[in-house]
């Protein structure tokens, strides 16, 4: 039997179970009610507050056939096309109709991602189902023409009180014994997040039928934005997996940087040689997908990534070692700080070289610079 997340066994399964969004949920069915084709919504608001949820308890409501896509996985209009063209055109064999989520639409609006906003107008106006779209900041300008064909959507945190009576009957269901006070700090620290909060009660209530407000002491991460001394204790700290993947949430850095942190600060935690071995054994299966990422441009392996650095860190230990420790700044960075502006002012050259010799400036740096160097020198 599967186990699955908390955030999926207990999300909504119809639009009784979806709570307080009732702004919102008007309003969507209003639109659904009187959608036209060329038109579609955009959901927009903090995490956690039932965006896709939504759409989810709708489709199984309705029995609805309901396809999901993020848009940062797809990155080109002609995998937009490839992906969802056709299906949008398709009438379902065994569903009454068909909904669409793009999850995450401002994620294709950069340079490089040319074409994309104009593949996904183009499927708006031809698709033969309703499309709902999801952005993180929907006003940003790149996505000026996609506004033209949508309607807006906020969606709101959700009242403290709201999140704790959702998680009572999850504690309910899972036989689970704790005083109200630790369900409503939980709802505190989420600060309008369901899904955060749900992932918070999951990671405490591991492999106990009962807990209380000591257990909430590994949260404290939350309460505001942490420093990544504060994330780095956490991970090496924590028994559990999912404190250790949360932790990463409300650092003010970036995955990767993140890693080197990671890196550089094993041995400094760790003291048995087998637990340091494997801490470095994961961690170098977290850069194989981190390398990926950047290679192939698909964003699914971040995940991978980001669960083998943090959760299959923290795992490697038989036990939290209880002493402190001074987590020291990443060699790695502190080289790039110093070659920042020498690294600046090599890719300018090779910009330059490459408008010069019509080639990529990769080309340019495997093939060409070191001769460029050697001419430099002789000059």
């Amino acid at each position: 039997m599967i186990n699955l997340p908390w955030t999926q066994k207990y999300k909504p399964k119809n639009l009784k179970e979806f709570i307080n969004q009732k702004e919102a949920l008007d309003i969507f069915l209003k639109w659904i009610k009187e959608w036209k084709q060329g038109k579609a919504l955009i959901f927009y608001g903090p995490s956690g507050t039932g965006k896709t949820a939504l759409i989810q308890a709708y489709a199984q409501e309705k029995n609805l056939e309901f396809i999901e896509m993020n848009a940062s996985d797809f990155r080109s209009a002609t995998k937009i096309q490839q992906i969802l063209g056709q299906s949008m055109l398709q009438t379902p064999l065994f569903k009454k109709g068909k909904m669409f989520l793009i999850d995450e639409i401002d994620g294709i609006a950069g340079r490089e991602d040319f074409g994309g906003v104009g593949a996904v107008i183009k499927i708006v106006k031809e698709s033969r189902f309703p499309i709902i779209l999801t952005a993180n900041n929907p006003y940003d300008t790149r996505l000026r023409s996609l506004r033209q064909h949508c309607q807006l959507l906020q969606f709101r945190k959700i009242p403290i009180i709201d999140i704790e009576k959702r998680l009572k009957k999850i504690c309910a269901e899972e036989k689970i014994k704790t005083d109200e006070e630790v369900l409503r700090q939980l709802a505190k620290i989420s600060k309008g997040d369901l899904r955060a909060a749900i992932n918070d009660l999951e990671s405490i209530a591991q492999g106990k039928n009962r807990i209380s407000l000591k257990d909430l002491e590994i949260l404290g991460y939350r309460e505001k934005e942490v420093s990544i001394f504060d994330t780095l204790k956490v991970i090496f700290k924590t028994q559990t997996a999912l404190a250790a993947k949360l932790a990463i949430g409300n650092v003010d850095k970036d995955p990767d940087e993140i890693f080197w942190w990671i890196e550089n600060n094993i041995a400094n935690e760790y003291e048995n040689p087998e637990e340091i071995a494997k801490a470095f054994d994961m961690l170098s299966k977290a850069d194989l997908f981190r390398r990926r990422v950047a290679s192939r441009q698909n964003w699914r392996l971040k995940g991978y990534m980001i669960d083998l650095m943090t959760a299959g860190v923290a795992k490697s230990k038989k036990e939290m070692y209880r002493k402190f420790t001074k987590y020291r700044y990443p060699s790695k960075l502190i080289v790039l700080g110093r070659t920042k502006f020498e690294r600046k002012e090599e890719k300018e050259k090779l910009l330059e070289f490459s408008k010069q010799l019509h080639c990529s400036t990769r080309k340019i740096r495997k093939e060409f610079l070191p001769f460029f160097k050697i001419i430099s020198k002789a000059k």
